[in-house]
């Protein structure tokens, strides 16, 4: 946590400092970015956090842990789109509805592991394909599902490093997985072994997903009955000693503001400029890690953003903002099934009309954020164009200001120069002859003028070969 305090405690940046903000409201924020790639409804993260910080204050953990617990909490499922691709490839499903159906699996358990996979794996399938697909599942069996978990579990705590979260929250989210009783993942570790706070933090959300889908006595019972199996019996006792309290409060629609307070006063961290930078970072990774096709996407758009805006002489705040916009331009893309961004074939029209969403979602997800919602309209346009063309809104001409056409141009480089399931990378000349056509209407000639000059002169070589677990 000092790395972290450290920054908080030194307010400044380019353009000076900034107002005093909670960066809990910043993560919990994002956090409903989370929610979505995990298949869970709006607020999740922010509930599991609720619950899982009282019962920390109930069995009297200590300040310095509750503060490195908070922030595992919220970031729980940093590593879950890490995952994303090889589930829907798996269960030749959609991710969405397959990881929200495993939440509520005893997994643990044989004949609830073969029923989850029948009914997830090819459902518009016909049944020999069904049952080809569950045969290559139960094939795959455990060591498929520690393996999905591991993936999940090793790049959400990298996250958590990457932002300079204390150790215990690292460990907190590696461990989020793991059972009571030695069957979970990704370690197999057992009793004390798992670290206390990741216990409470699986807890937390084992606890969050059945009684939003089920109901508080739902959420009760499988406490109970989870009690020395996966749950530690001390933190099963501490939640059940007075559960109702906790489910009048994840009543009230304006939850945030309860989990907010839970933050140990004296270990509050504030925003400044560089933790707005880091977690920008984080999340690009977040993102570009939903798909092996998307591998450094973002941080290859925002290299390309900042050598147009760089050689356009655009003031330091400018660039500042710019990268921002173009690290998370593409949040909303946590929102669309892996079905549909990994297809190899031509997309539906229901299909292209998911995809065209996803800067509406990168508006809505960003415009949560403090410090970040006046990016969220640059954000949103990558897709605009001049003419009127583009999608989300099909805005046009002087409504997209310079930072926005910057990115367009950026977005389009870095797509073109990358492969993708339906076609491969493609070649510098045709790159350049495509902005160059498109510069005519649809894009800004003085930005794909630049970005004509910047690959020429050889600015953008960056190796963007994916890591093998992101595939």
């Amino acid at each position: 946590m000092e790395t972290a305090l450290r920054g908080a405690r030194n307010i400044e940046g380019i353009g000076g400092g900034i107002a005093s903000v909670r960066y809990s409201d910043v993560v919990g924020a994002m956090s409903f970015a989370l929610d979505l790639v995990e298949g869970q409804p709006e607020g999740h993260s922010l509930r599991s956090c609720f619950i899982g910080m009282t019962v920390a204050s109930r069995i009297g953990l200590d300040r310095e842990a509750r503060a490195a617990l908070f922030y595992a909490l919220l970031l729980k499922d940093a590593g879950c789109s890490a995952n994303a691709s090889r589930t829907a490839a798996l269960f030749d499903a959609d991710d969405f509805t397959a990881k929200r159906a495993f939440k509520t699996v005893d997994w643990s358990r044989f004949t609830q592991s073969a029923l989850y996979a029948a009914r997830m794996v090819c459902p518009d399938g016909a049944i020999w394909t069904k049952a080809r697909r569950f045969l290559s599942v139960g094939k795959a069996g455990p060591k498929a599902a520690r393996e999905l978990i591991h993936i999940r579990c090793e790049r959400g705590a990298d996250i958590a490093r990457h932002v300079g979260f204390p150790e215990e929250t690292a460990k907190a989210i590696r461990s989020l997985d793991e059972h009571w009783d030695g069957s979970g993942h990704p370690d197999g570790l057992e009793k004390d072994e798992i670290p206390l706070l990741a216990r409470i933090c699986g807890l937390a959300q084992t606890v969050e997903v059945f009684y939003e889908k089920y109901g508080s006595e739902r959420a009760e019972h499988v406490a109970r009955s989870r009690r020395k199996k996966w749950f530690d019996p001390v933190l099963v006792d501490a939640f059940l000693a007075d559960a109702r309290g906790m489910w009048e409060v994840l009543a009230d629609p304006d939850v945030g503001a309860a989990v907010s307070m839970l933050e140990p006063e004296d270990r509050v961290m504030e925003v400044t400029p560089h933790l707005l930078d880091l977690t920008a970072t984080a999340f690009a990774r977040i993102i570009d890690a939903k798909s092996p096709f998307t591998y450094r996407h973002s941080e290859g758009v925002a290299e390309a953003a900042l050598a147009i805006g760089g050689r356009m002489e655009l003031p330091p705040s400018e660039m500042r903002d710019l990268s921002r916009a173009a690290l998370l331009h593409d949040v909303g893309k946590l929102g669309v099934s892996n079905s549909i961004l990994d297809k190899p074939g031509s997309l539906t029209d229901a299909e292209f009309r998911k995809v065209k969403a996803h800067p509406r979602l990168t508006h809505e997800i960003l415009t949560r954020v403090p410090h970040l919602r006046s990016l969220a309209e640059v954000a949103a346009n990558h897709h605009e164009k001049l003419d009127g063309s583009g999608y989300h809104r099909g805005v046009a001409g002087d409504s997209l200001d310079r930072s926005s056409r910057i990115l367009a141009v950026a977005d389009i480089y870095d797509a073109l120069a990358q492969e993708r399931p339906y076609r491969e990378a493609m070649p510098t000349e045709k790159v350049l002859s495509i902005l160059e056509k498109e510069s005519r209407e649809k894009l800004c000639p003085a930005s794909c003028e630049v970005m004509k000059d910047v690959i020429e002169a050889g600015e953008l070589e960056g190796s963007r070969e994916p890591p093998a677990e992101a595939g």
